[in-house]
C-alpha cells in the first residue's frame, strides 16, 4: 500500500505524526506521505515540522516516510507561491486541495494547482476536460479520494482523466486511524469509480514512480 495524502494533528488530523507513521507501518504500508493542510502562513510552520519527523523516523522504519503538504483553500493567485515554498522547505510530496463538491473551494483552484506543478490534485470534483488535459501534459496526478464527501466526484474524475489521458492516483485523505485503507480497500474505491483492473494497477504504479522521484528529491515538472 502507498498512500500519499494523509493528515496529522499538525492540521486537522487526530494523530501526532509519529503515531500515524507507526499505524501505517504496522498495517504493512510501503510508503506514506504526511501532507498536512497549509496556506500562505502555515506552510512556514507545518512543513519544517513534518520534515523533521520524517528525518527522525525514516531511517528506522520498514516503509518510506515522506514529508508533504496539502495547499488548502488558498486563493488561486497564491497557489504557485505556496507550492514553491513548500518544496523549498523540504516537502517531498505537494498536494493541492482541489475543487471538491464537499467544500466551497474557489473556482480556478484546479487550474492554478496544475499550472503550479503540484504532484497531486486532490479530489478535484467537476474537473474540466481542459484541466484534465493540462494535468496530463504536466504530469500532475488526479486523485480518486477515499474520503466521504470528496469521493462524490470520483466517477467524474475517473471518466475525464481517462478521456484526457491523465493519470489518477488513490489517496485516503486520512484524518483518523480508521481512515487508513489497505491495498484491497483502495483498489475497491478505484474500481467503484469506474476504473478497470489495468487502470487500477496503473494508479499504484504512478504512486510508485512518484515515491521514487520524491526520495530522489525530484518533482513532477
Amino acid at each position: 500500500m502507498i498512500d500519499l495524502h494523509t493528515h496529522t494533528l499538525l492540521s486537522d488530523g487526530e494523530l501526532i505524526p509519529t503515531e500515524l507513521a507507526r499505524r501505517a507501518e504496522v498495517q504493512g504500508f510501503r510508503a506514506l506521505a504526511m501532507a498536512d493542510h497549509v496556506d500562505t502562513v502555515m506552510v512556514e510552520t507545518v512543513v519544517p515540522l513534518l520534515v523533521q519527523v520524517a528525518k527522525d523516523l525514516a531511517p528506522a522504519m520498514t516503509m518510506t516516510l515522506l514529508a508533504g503538504a496539502e495547499v488548502t483553500h488558498c486563493r488561486p493567485q497564491h497557489i504557485a507561491r505556496v507550492v514553491a515554498r513548500a518544496r523549498e522547505l523540504g516537502a517531498r510530496i505537494v498536494v493541492v486541495h482541489g475543487e471538491t463538491p464537499a467544500e466551497p473551494v474557489l473556482e480556478g483552484t484546479n487550474r492554478a494547482a496544475i499550472e503550479a506543478g503540484c504532484d497531486i490534485l486532490a479530489h478535484p470534483g467537476l474537473l474540466t476536460a481542459s484541466d484534465a488535459r493540462l494535468a496530463a501534459e504536466r504530469g500532475v496526478l488526479l486523485e480518486i479520494s477515499g474520503r466521504a464527501g470528496h469521493s462524490l466526484g470520483n466517477g467524474h474524475v475517473a471518466q475525464v482523466a481517462r478521456s484526457a489521458g491523465a493519470q489518477v492516483i488513490f489517496g485516503s485523505d486520512s484524518h483518523a486511524p480508521e481512515d487508513l485503507r489497505g491495498r484491497r480497500d483502495a483498489e475497491r474505491v478505484l474500481a467503484l469509480a469506474g476504473l478497470g483492473p489495468e487502470e487500477v494497477a496503473a494508479a499504484f504504479a504512478a504512486a510508485e514512480r512518484l515515491v521514487t522521484r520524491a526520495v530522489r528529491g525530484e518533482n513532477s515538472t
